[in-house]
């Protein structure tokens, strides 16, 4: 097992949507492939050019168009054509999205509890 993968304490939630990356006046477009609690990952879009721990903001877009999870999220890796965020900052009705998302899928209150202690602790 990997040190990522035994430090992870947040369940990855497969998850097809699509998503804006913006940092100052760029943006680009990108689809998101999972989510977590405290992160996300996404496909890296072709003229990419940011670099690692530089701050950005996410914006996944959900089925309807005035609901959206918003994220501001720092660059955490990049492998291959994937970007790793972690997440930052995330406002009060984009939490509940998320969270009704990972209660979704999770499927286990008692998970979805976990996932919660976890986002409280200090990392």
């Amino acid at each position: 097992m990997s040190q990522s993968t035994e430090r992870r304490r947040f369940e990855r939630i497969l998850f097809d949507a699509p998503c804006d990356i913006h940092a100052g006046e760029d943006v680009w477009h990108s689809e998101v492939l999972d989510i977590s609690m405290k992160g996300v990952l996404v496909r890296r879009p072709e003229n990419w050019t940011a670099k690692l721990n530089h701050p950005f903001e996410i914006t996944i877009h959900l089925n309807d168009l005035d609901s959206g999870i918003v994220m501001a999220v720092a660059l955490r890796h990049v492998e291959g054509d994937h970007l790793g965020f972690k997440c930052q900052y995330i406002d009060l009705d984009s939490a509940t999205h998320l969270k009704r998302l990972v209660e979704l899928n999770l499927g286990d209150p008692s998970l979805l509890d976990r996932e919660l202690r976890h986002l409280i602790e200090k990392d």
